[in-house]
């Protein structure tokens, strides 16, 4: 069964909200024709996914399903 509280955590919601800036800023990147500021969302993008392991990692994740 899946747990309900999955995603629910201060680290995935972090991590999203970043990414989703992200994806706006690569978006006005290309619609603006600057590839300079799409190349800064997709580092953005990847800034994203490592604050949110380093969240999780630092206690603000999900515990494991063993526990």
């Amino acid at each position: 069964m899946r747990d309900p509280h999955e995603g629910n955590t201060p680290a995935a919601w972090t991590a999203v909200i970043i990414m989703l800036i992200a994806f706006v800023v690569g978006t006005l990147g290309v619609v603006i024709a600057q590839p300079w500021v799409f190349w800064a969302g997709v580092a953005l993008l990847i800034v994203g996914g490592i604050v949110g392991k380093l969240m999780a990692m630092a206690g603000l994740g999900q515990y494991p399903k063993g526990s």
